[in-house]
């Protein structure tokens, strides 16, 4: 029997499950809607397509390390008690370690996890934990060595923060102290040249109007020449100092940059990648009284 895109249209809107999982089901029964709910709640997959409306901004960070490859996975989950369970962070561990062996996170989805690619053990694990699980992101560096730290880890190389830093040279223990300042400052960039040129250019538009209205209103105004060849470089000086990485004072040592740190240590820093969960997903929010109504089904 010939499978119409109308009827993959009725049984997604019937079941939830998403398109292609709807295509092979009616195709497995031969046509047969009911019987393709069905086969679909065995698979469980009407049930995990269901969960997957649902916003899921809590989760962990996994980072795996190969050789001169580091990687780092965000899977997100509903709640934090979630990120807590053992099986889950199995599976996120799991996932990192396979990680370090594609080079995107489509590439991800579809490589292997035992029987199973990763994207079909992430939809298994939403039916057996009972949440709506996502593989959300995926950052690699590559360097001589390779250096991770997880802030809030919960176990071995799962947290809330996780951070790669990528050398050129052999790490003598500055890559881990790269990766934790890189945690705590959260920097932009590794530099200046690898600063999005549009936060750049709107930075010097917000500080040269700043310093022209400041100039006009002040006892003693200073040349157009001062605020564009002094005061606004100067600020833009600062401003570099405290979102790339090269430039920012070391947490370790303030004395110092960190480009100088890793110039006293011998490496030199080739890039670094940093994943905190749930950043820039918005979070469903609900007040106490709605959620107790919710319950009661009211």
């Amino acid at each position: 029997m010939s499978i119409t895109a109308a009827m993959v249209k009725e049984l997604r809107d019937a079941s939830g499950a998403g398109m292609m999982d709807a295509k092979k089901a009616l195709t497995e029964t031969n046509g047969d809607m009911e019987a393709a709910i069905d086969w679909l709640r065995t698979k469980g997959l009407a049930k995990a397509a269901k969960k997957s409306g649902r916003t899921a901004a809590e989760g962990l960070i996994g980072v795996a390390v190969k050789g001169g490859v580091g990687v780092a996975v965000e899977v997100n989950s509903e709640t934090d008690f979630v990120a807590r369970n053992s099986d889950f962070q199995a599976v996120v561990r799991a996932i990192a370690e396979v990680a370090t062996g594609v080079s995107d996170i489509e590439s991800l989805k579809g490589a292997k996890l035992g029987e199973k690619t990763v994207e079909e053990t992430v939809t298994e694990k939403i039916v057996t934990i009972g949440e709506n699980l996502h593989l959300r992101r995926m950052v690699a560096v590559e360097g001589d060595s390779v250096a991770s730290y997880v802030h809030n880890a919960v176990a071995d190389n799962l947290g809330k923060i996780g951070v790669l830093v990528a050398l050129k040279g052999a790490d003598n223990g500055i890559g881990k102290q790269i990766a934790m300042h890189v945690a705590a400052a959260a920097p932009q960039s590794l530099s200046e040249a690898d600063l999005d040129a549009a936060v750049l250019e709107r930075e010097r538009e917000v500080q040269t109007q700043k310093a022209l209205e400041e100039n006009a209103t002040a006892s003693k105004p200073k040349p157009e020449a001062v605020i564009h060849n002094n005061i606004i470089p100067g600020r833009m000086k600062k401003f570099l100092e405290e979102v790339t990485l090269l430039n920012q004072k070391f947490v370790i040592n303030p004395d110092i940059t960190v480009g100088q740190a890793a110039k006293d240590a011998g490496v030199e820093v080739l890039g670094f990648a940093r994943l905190a969960v749930g950043d820039g997903i918005e979070k469903e929010t609900e007040d106490f009284a709605a959620e107790v109504a919710k319950t009661a089904g009211r």
